[in-house]
């Protein structure tokens, strides 16, 4: 539903920018059309380090279920260092708080490619049972659970945050069966995780 699709986008949206206000930025929703851009936020400290955040929400009914859609524009490499996600999953029972999840672009786009590739590629699936393209990856809350709640990542550089996948995924992303999406800034140099 259309109307549905909007209400969790705009969930997800207004808690960010609530959110960060709570630590210290300065929250602005930037109109749709800025591609990869939700929020512009800078922090209000002496540094007044400025970030760009995608936010990508998810409602369901139960925390397990979730999962957010990542194709292809989510698995583009970095413009820049100050590139962010914020995943949000909002759950259908009002009674309980959203989650959040903060993750630099890079780990985001690492993410989608993996879960999708070793879902696509796993052995002993019948020929023609899974044949979706990457750009319809999809990544579920446990892949993202070590971010939860990472605010302070967004005060680090892309190439400085640590790596919180699951460790299966530095595996993966060394595999010729997974590997990791064309362009990515971790082919020259994998990350320790």
């Amino acid at each position: 539903m259309v109307g549905d699709t909007k209400q969790t986008k705009t969930i997800g949206e207004h808690l960010v920018a609530s959110e960060l206000a709570r630590r210290g930025w300065a929250p602005a929703l930037t109109r749709d059309g800025l591609e990869r851009t939700d929020i512009l936020a800078v922090h209000t400290g002496h540094t007044r380090r400025m970030v760009e955040i995608q936010v990508k929400s998810a409602r369901s009914g139960r925390w397990d279920k979730a999962n957010w859609p990542l194709g292809d524009k989510s698995q583009q490499p970095s413009a820049h260092e100050r590139e962010y996600f914020v995943m949000v999953a909002s759950p259908q029972d009002v009674s309980l708080r959203p989650r959040c999840f903060v993750l630099p672009r890079a780990h985001v786009a690492a993410a989608a490619w993996i879960a999708h590739m070793d879902w696509l590629t796993t052995e002993g699936i019948p020929a023609g049972k899974r044949n979706a393209p990457v750009s319809s990856s999809r990544v579920s809350l446990p892949v993202f659970a070590a971010y939860e709640d990472r605010w302070d990542l967004l005060h680090v550089d892309e190439s400085e945050c640590p790596v919180l996948l699951p460790a299966i995924y530095r595996d993966y992303a060394q595999s010729a069966r997974v590997g990791l999406p064309p362009g990515h800034s971790w082919w020259s140099s994998l990350p320790e995780w």
